[in-house]
This record gives structure tokens, sequence and C-alpha cells, in this order.
């Protein structure tokens, strides 16, 4: 059922992992080894790793991973001596980060939930958020930033990977423009046919209304942003941007 697109994406992305899906792929014991040196770095986006200065002093910091699962950031931040929770709605995404943390000896919390409810976090909890490219599998995205907000402590810092919607434009290579924006498959019969046949996940593209401007409008102040791209393809080859990274804080 539309109305439940959410599970749906959950048992897709389940799937993509079993194939092999890059964000899902749990970072090795050398690479967690290294970060315990302070030799580390993680990407919000397809390829271009986040500044460094853009975090809070990670030494007993309470960071949330909001659909940041598959053993890829938490790890690191666990090794810089963090204390993690990772919500995420994919059971494979959470059984990664299980993983990484049974191997490494860390304690890590874990939360089974979809996002686009109310966060299972009282308020003022963390002291930063993660939250990769994901709500391009959201429909409206103003909540998750109100619950970020709720959920974040006074000065507490949201660090966002967010789609720019150029990439539902085009075909699979990237050589002729189908599609139109806004791009929705639940006001879209076809699409949402289409979508499900060629194994896509419900997806959305987003505006910077909706990105940015809901960040502003849940009351963060936006400190930084930068542009990337997806690292392959015809898109990429001509340095087309088609993702952009935010830091953003709460105030107050």
């Amino acid at each position: 059922m539309k109305s439940e697109y959410t599970k749906t994406n959950s048992k897709i992305i389940d799937q993509w992992i079993e194939e092999g899906w890059e964000w899902g792929q749990p970072i090795s014991h050398e690479t967690f080894e290294k970060a315990k040196n302070n030799d580390w770095q993680v990407v919000l986006t397809p390829r271009k790793p986040v500044p460094k200065e853009w975090f809070c002093p990670m030494k007993d910091a309470k960071i949330l991973g909001l659909a940041s699962g598959g053993g890829q950031q938490m790890p690191i931040f666990s090794a810089l001596g963090a204390k993690c929770t990772v919500l995420d709605y994919s059971e494979k995404q959470l059984l990664s980060e299980q993983e990484v943390a049974r191997r490494e000896n860390y304690e890590i919390e874990l939360v089974r939930a979809d996002m686009t409810k109310p966060l299972p976090f009282e308020d003022e909890t963390f002291d930063l958020i993660f939250h990769p490219v994901s709500n391009c599998y959201v429909e409206v995205v103003l909540p998750i930033w109100k619950e970020c907000y709720r959920v974040l402590k006074k000065g507490g810092i949201l660090l966002a990977g967010l789609d720019n919607g150029f990439n539902y434009l085009f075909d699979d290579d990237e050589t002729m423009v189908v599609h139109k924006l806004p791009f929705n498959p639940l006001i879209d019969k076809e699409l949402y046919e289409a979508s499900i046949k060629n194994n896509w996940g419900i997806q959305f593209s987003h505006t910077i209304e909706e990105q940015i401007g809901g960040q502003l409008k849940a009351g963060f102040m936006l400190t930084d942003i930068y542009q990337d791209t997806n690292g392959y393809g015809r898109l990429y080859e001509y340095n087309v941007p088609t993702f952009y990274a935010t830091r953003a804080i709460k105030n107050g």
C-alpha cells in the first residue's frame, strides 16, 4: 500500500544490502583502529569528506545517527570516544552496526524506527545528529527537521546530506531527461509502478525550500554548506552537483 511506503523502502534497502549496496558495507577493523588514532573521515554525501571542524568534541559526545545504519559512521564516532545511538528502519543496516560493535567491543544503542514518526527520544538528548542522504526516501521532510531540533541539546549540531533532485530527472544512462520534478511516486501511478518494478524503492525529490528552508523553519541556524557529485556516471563526468551537505546548529 502507498500509505506504508516506508515499510516498502525498508524491505528494498535490506535487499540492496544483500546485493552488496555500498552504503550497507561496514568498515574494516583496520579502519576502526585508524580512527582510534585520529586518522578518519566520514561522508554525508557520496564522495566528499565532511570537514572535521564541523563536528563537536567527540569524547563523550552523545551522537544520533539518523537513518545512518550500515556500520560506516557510528563505528568511527565510537572509536573517537562518542556515545552513539543509531536509528534506522532497515533491519540489515542495524545488524551491520551490531556486527561492528561486537567485533570492536564497544556499546551502541540500536533503534529500529520510521523517521517519519516522532523520534523515540527525550527533548535535548543529543549533542550532534549525523543524517546522511536518506530523506529522499521520505515524502515530507519538515517534521523530521522539527524532531531533530527537539532532540538536540541547545547549541547542538545537525549535519545532513541532501539530494538536490537532479538525479531524478534522467534515465539510467543520464543522457535524457525523462521525468519532471517533483519526483513523487505517491501522486503518479505510472511512476509508482515503475519504482516497484525496477526495485528503486519509493523515492522523492525535494526542493531547497524543503531541505534548507525546512531546517530554518524548524529553528536551526545554517552555519556551512557544500556541494558534491555522484562520483560516477555522465553527470559526474560533467561535474554536475547532485548533492549538498549542511551544518546547522540549534540556538537558544
